[in-house]
């Protein structure tokens, strides 16, 4: 397969929507955490395509066949008083990969990163995921060992917003 002419990376669209839920499980289910996804097709509609959307997403086509998809929304760098664009997901169906199509796919959003002013450009790899730290290695990304991801959610999320945790000593 010859990905030179024939892959378009364009804007994600409304139609697209059910496209990229399936891709977004597909992610998943490659990530080990199938359970993982709660969202619905119709919250990834509202979120992309609102009036004030909180995400944007670009799809990959091969000769007109939708074949990867990327999601990515703002962050700001408070040092470089700059805007950011965090990488959310980003997914190629497996028989597509190692054609460029992910690579032409990655190229776009930095060049919508570099069109926006943002100094930054980030996203997190699981840490057995070698093909793709390989892939962002080789696009010459910096590995961030030094910092530690940190997430709330669920009930501990509604804990910390309503005051009923972290009432201990550690830390802060």
């Amino acid at each position: 397969m010859s990905s030179d002419g024939t892959v378009e990376i364009r804007a994600a669209l409304d139609g697209d929507v059910e496209f990229m839920f399936a891709m977004i499980v597909g992610l998943a289910e490659y990530e080990k955490s199938p359970e993982s996804v709660l969202g619905t097709p119709d919250l990834l509609r509202e979120a992309l395509f609102a009036d004030r959307p909180l995400a944007e997403a670009v799809i990959a086509e091969l000769n007109g066949e939708r074949v990867g998809f990327a999601l990515f929304h703002g962050t700001f760098s408070t040092w470089h008083c700059r805007p950011g664009i965090w990488l959310e997901d980003f997914f190629v169906l497996p028989e597509y990969r190692r054609h460029g199509i992910g690579e032409r796919m990655f190229r776009q959003i930095a060049q919508i990163a570099v069109d926006r002013g943002c100094s930054r450009f980030n996203w997190t790899a699981l840490d057995w995921n070698t093909p793709a730290l390989n892939f962002y290695a080789k696009m010459g990304a910096e590995a961030m060992d030094e910092w530690t991801n940190h997430r709330l959610s669920g009930d501990a999320l509604l804990a910390v917003a309503s005051g009923s945790a972290g009432t201990g000593s550690a830390g802060a």
